[in-house]
C-alpha cells in the first residue's frame, strides 16, 4: 500500500463515478484488517503509528468513495476541475428558479402530504443530477460540467435537509 495512492488505486477499483457499494465495503474490510494497528503490536511503536496512519487513510478514502456526492467531487478534482463550492455558486437560471419555487413551497407546507410531495420532487432531482454526473464523468469525461452538477447536488442535498428539518418542526 502506498499513502500517496489516490482513493481508487488504494481500493483497487476503476476511477469512475459508478461503483459497487458492496465491493467497496468488502475492500474496506480487507484493507482495515491488513492495516489494523493490533497486527503490528510486536513490531514496535513506529510500525503501530504507520498502521494507524494507514487505518485513517483507508477510512477517509472509504468515506469519500461510498458517498456519490463526495466521489463525484473527488473525481472532478483529480481531473483538474475542482468543485470550488465555497467561491463558485453560479448556477443556471432555471435551477435557481426551481430552488426559489421549492423554497416557497417549503414555507407554505402545512401537511404531511405537502412535505412528501416536495421531498419526492427533491429526490427525483437528486437522482437526475446523479445520473448526469455519471454520464458526464464516466461517459463524456467532461469534468468541468460534472463539477457544476456536483454543485447542484450540494444545493439539493442542503435543501433536502431543510425539508426534513421543517417537517420535524411542523410535526412537533
Amino acid at each position: 500500500m502506498n499513502l500517496q495512492s489516490d482513493d481508487f488505486e488504494l481500493f483497487d477499483v476503476p476511477a469512475q463515478f459508478a461503483q459497487d457499494p458492496q465491493a467497496l465495503a468488502a475492500r474496506w474490510k480487507l484493507l482495515q484488517r491488513e492495516a489494523h494497528p493490533d497486527r503490528y503490536a510486536a513490531h514496535g511503536d513506529a510500525a503501530q503509528r504507520m498502521a494507524m496512519q494507514w487505518s485513517v487513510r483507508i477510512n477517509e478514502a472509504y468515506q469519500r468513495l461510498r458517498d456519490p456526492l463526495r466521489r463525484a467531487a473527488y473525481l472532478c478534482e483529480l481531473h483538474g476541475a475542482p468543485v470550488q463550492a465555497e467561491n463558485n455558486t453560479a448556477m443556471p437560471a432555471a435551477f435557481l428558479v426551481q430552488q426559489m419555487e421549492w423554497r416557497e413551497a417549503l414555507d407554505e407546507a402545512d401537511s404531511a402530504a405537502a412535505f412528501d410531495t416536495l421531498s419526492g420532487k427533491v429526490q427525483a432531482a437528486q437522482a437526475q443530477a446523479q445520473a448526469a454526473c455519471a454520464r458526464l464523468i464516466d461517459a463524456e469525461h467532461d469534468y468541468a460540467a460534472a463539477a457544476q452538477q456536483v454543485r447542484a447536488l450540494m444545493f439539493l442535498e442542503r435543501f433536502a435537509e431543510s425539508v426534513e428539518d421543517r417537517r420535524d418542526q411542523w410535526g412537533q
